[in-house]
């Protein structure tokens, strides 16, 4: 992984891994392996839509108005450490990989996972699957579980940067051409190609994902 996915990868401690890897009913090695994929495929996906002015201005906007600021650790153990009996963390982990979602990752995380992708999303679950072993199912529940966390970090790195849209697309162009020349570049090549299929709307993605993460885990 590059600085930046690591920086997102850094945020998963082993009682993290430990719990994505009993929702997807593998053992922990193999979680952290496919979520070390997984982060890269994210983020790749993101710095495409980012790399049109109209794109960036719209991812950044966002990030600043519903995303930073939330409290990942917060998010994370809502998410995956299983909460206590209803209320946020409830919703949280239904909505985001635990709880009562579906095996492909339906609610927020789903939502982000289909806008960051377009057209490709069965392509990337499926490449995901083939490359860590996860199979399409596990590898769509991965990256939908991982979607919201990416879109917390990216929103806090963005505030804390002071970062304006040009700076924002430009930080995540050069994680994206870092990424391609590392372990997982094959990969992302593959799903991410850019010809024209499946071109989304940032603003539609992040408008997805914006009502319940925005309200969640604001700092003060």
């Amino acid at each position: 992984m590059s600085e930046l996915t690591s920086r997102v990868f850094e945020q998963l401690d082993q009682s993290h891994i430990e719990s994505i890897a009993s929702q997807l009913g593998v053992d922990p090695a193999q979680a952290s392996n496919a979520v070390q994929q997984a982060l890269p495929l994210l983020m790749g996906g993101l710095a495409r839509n980012a790399s049109s002015p109209q794109g960036a201005s719209a991812l950044h906007s966002a990030l600043e108005r519903d995303h930073a600021g939330v409290d990942i650790g917060g998010l994370l153990g809502s998410v995956l450490g299983g909460g206590s009996g209803g209320g946020i963390g409830e919703v949280l982990g239904s909505v985001l990989g635990g709880g009562n979602a579906d095996s492909a990752g339906s609610g927020i995380g789903g939502a982000i996972l289909g806008h960051i992708f377009g057209g490709r999303r069965e392509q990337a679950a499926r490449g995901l699957g083939q490359t860590s072993g996860l199979g399409n199912q596990g590898a769509a529940q991965l990256l939908a579980m991982l979607a919201p966390l990416v879109m917390a970090a990216l929103g806090n790195m963005t505030r804390k940067q002071g970062l304006d849209a040009n700076g924002l697309s430009g930080i995540l162009g050069q994680e994206n051409n870092r990424l391609q020349q590392g372990s997982v570049g094959g990969l992302l090549s593959g799903v991410l190609d850019a010809d024209g299929d499946g071109e989304v709307s940032m603003g539609e993605m992040l408008q997805a994902g914006a009502g319940l993460l925005g309200a969640f885990g604001k700092r003060n």
